[in-house]
Formats: structure tokens, sequence, C-alpha cells
């Protein structure tokens, strides 16, 4: 693992919506703040603030690709949050996928989260780990399905992050547990090593 912040775990996380009312943001605030409540510095990688063309492997450090890069190299672990389109993941999160790789991903623990707004968010997580595996990511089991997106939330979308709150209490635990066990994971290997 290579990331750069000895003293306590750095967690990244990714926002792959550009929505500026994205449900798949909030969440992954909730997971980065828990945590932060463990301990961890944390990063959002917002991408409606990143300059990220197209992928072209004859331009691999166009735009924003080298800052997002050298926080995901900094990374001790990462969160990938999207929005599920078309039963996939987001084409701006694959995008960070096409010019990341082993390099930022390999053997680093990554937790996986997948908003709908219907009921079905499972393929997209399904996609989404496989992409990871095949960048050397060590995804966790332990993964979060937000469906029906809307009605999870109490407040409108537009509502500051601080006013919006999960309708279910469990539902917030679990997006929660998936920034601690990142924190965990990243933790317990320093501990083998």
């Amino acid at each position: 693992m290579s990331g750069g912040h000895d003293d306590g775990a750095f967690i990244v996380g990714v926002c792959g919506s550009l929505s500026d009312d994205s449900y798949t943001r909030t969440a992954l605030e909730y997971a980065l703040g828990a945590a932060r409540e463990a301990g961890a510095e944390t990063a959002l990688i917002d991408l409606r603030k990143y300059d990220l063309p197209i992928y072209d492997s004859d331009d691999s450090d166009v735009g924003d690709a080298p800052e997002i890069k050298g926080l995901l190299d900094e990374a001790d672990g990462i969160v990938l949050g999207t929005p599920m389109y078309h039963g996939t993941f987001s084409s701006p999160l694959k995008t960070v996928l096409d010019y990341a790789g082993s390099d930022q991903f390999g053997g680093k623990p990554v937790g996986l989260l997948a908003v709908s707004g219907g009921s079905f968010t499972r393929q997209a997580l399904s996609h989404l780990r496989l992409t990871c595996v095949s960048i050397d990511a060590d995804v966790l089991t332990y993964q979060v399905a937000l469906p029906n997106a809307s009605s999870q939330f109490r407040d409108d979308p537009s509502a500051p992050f601080d006013d919006r709150a999960f309708v279910d209490s469990d539902l917030r635990r679990r997006v929660e547990n998936l920034g601690r066990e990142v924190v965990r994971e990243v933790r317990s290997r320093r501990v083998e090593a």
C-alpha cells in the first residue's frame, strides 16, 4: 500500500455523480464522516469540480487527471460512490478508473456504494466490483446499495448537507459503517505488516 499518511488512515471518496443535488454525494459524505469519527483523515473527489475529459491513452495526464491520481496515490483506502445509470455505474466514475489504475488502487481497501432512483442497485455494484478487481483493488465484501434514493432522505436534496437526514436509521448506519470498514481494514493491514 502506498498511502502517504503513516500516522493515520487517509481515506479518499470519489463521487461518480455530477448532479448538484446528488444523493450519492450526500451518502458518501456520511461514509466519510464516519471514517473521520474513526480517526481517519478524508478527502472527497467531487467530480463536478474537476476537468476530466473522456480518457485518451495518448494524453493520460490531461486536465485535472494528475491531481486526482495524486490524491488516489496518497490514499490508504478508497470509497467509490456511484449513481446507477442504465444498470451500471456512472461514466464520470468510469473515467476516473480509466485514468487511475493499479498504481493508485492496487492492494488498497476499496468500499463500494451505489445509489439508485429505483429499486435495483446491485448491478452497478457488481460491475464496479469487477472493474476494481481488474485494477488490483482489494474490494471489501461489505458494500452498500441505496435504492429509491429520493425517499431515503427527509429533506430536499438541495438542502445543505447538515440538514439532510436519512429516514431509515439502519440505512444510515450501513452507509456510515462502510466508511468505518475501510478504516478498519487499513489499520488491520498495518498491524499485520
